[in-house]
């Protein structure tokens, strides 16, 4: 392991047990720094508003610590919008946010938007499939933002149980996005999750960024941070057990493809000769081609799109 990474590890690797929550409570309070929490959500009626109700007693009621908790329905056909409104959320619909320029299919697209419906100096991004789910996620990956202003990103770094199995999930961070973080940005090699959907980082990073519009959008923010502030603005906080609902193999394979075309991205700069996937499914008359494209959209900056500078003037 590079010797970076080995102090890094030391320096910005932590435990949710290393911050209590009134040393965060008082970070907040002397800082005056503003919190926001995003679910983006489909089709999660089963768990979204456990999550919600979790955070809003925990982290609102309790204590100060959040400031709003905002779901971002990216279509769902299923309750989920009324079970977060109900359990405390304010909801806002993925099409409803910038009109102007239409909405694709996608977790990056609903990240990207939701920087124009919130308001927090920290932005906490959170999961809804999560089961058993503990407000130490929040608090955890909140309280280096607060206490530490070297730091712009915090990754959430957790077990992930696969049927009953420690260890076993994450399938596709171990056979595709780590080699490849390995490999070429050997700098990031440390993250334990670094395709996590629980992160948070300043309201001033994330409006630099490019959001690729699909499932590489954790990759392709990891990388991008990285060369825009230095691996020293990054981190990562133990926060314990991941439980959550588990793709099968075959959509786990299409999220490698968009995983690795936003790598392929980054290296090059160029374009994927082919933008599509191809797999077999048994069918009647034996195994029969399915063909997906992989998502090659990306959302420019939020800092370049003029609503949200109108936004931040007013």
């Amino acid at each position: 392991m590079l010797n970076e990474v080995e102090r890094w590890l030391s320096t910005r690797s932590w435990s949710k047990t290393d911050r209590p929550l009134h040393k965060i409570l008082a970070a907040k309070r002397a800082t005056g720094q503003s919190v926001s929490v995003v679910l983006p959500a489909l089709n999660e009626e089963e768990t979204v508003g456990d999550i919600v109700a979790v955070i809003r007693h925990d982290l609102m009621q309790q204590v100060p610590l959040v400031d709003e908790i905002v779901v971002v329905d990216s279509g769902s056909t299923d309750r989920t919008s009324e079970v977060a409104a109900a359990a405390g959320a304010r909801v806002v619909h993925r099409d409803d946010i910038l009109p102007r320029i239409p909405t694709v299919p996608g977790k990056g697209e609903v990240l990207w938007r939701s920087l124009l419906v919130t308001s927090g100096d920290i932005v906490c991004f959170i999961d809804a499939d999560l089961k058993e789910f503990s407000s130490d996620f929040v608090s955890g990956i909140v309280g280096p933002l607060l206490t530490d202003p070297g730091v712009d990103l915090v990754k959430g770094m957790y077990d992930r149980p696969l049927a009953g199995a420690a260890g076993q999930g994450g399938r596709v961070t171990e056979l595709m996005a780590r080699p490849l973080l390995n490999m070429h940005w050997p700098q990031l090699a440390g993250f334990v999750q670094p395709l996590g959907g629980e992160y948070a980082a300043r309201r001033s990073l994330l409006e630099q960024l490019p959001f690729p519009v699909g499932y590489g959008v954790e990759l392709g923010m990891l990388i991008d941070a990285l060369h825009l502030v230095g691996l020293d603005a990054l981190a990562q906080v133990d926060v314990g057990v991941r439980k959550h609902r588990h793709q099968d193999g075959q959509a786990l394979g299409r999220m490698s493809a968009a995983i690795y075309r936003t790598a392929q991205l980054r290296l090059a700069r160029g374009h994927l000769i082919r933008p599509s996937l191809t797999q077999f499914e048994r069918g009647p008359s034996g195994f029969e081609p399915r063909t997906y494209s992989v998502d090659t959209e990306e959302r420019p900056p939020m800092a370049e799109i003029a609503e949200y500078a109108e936004r931040k003037v007013a």
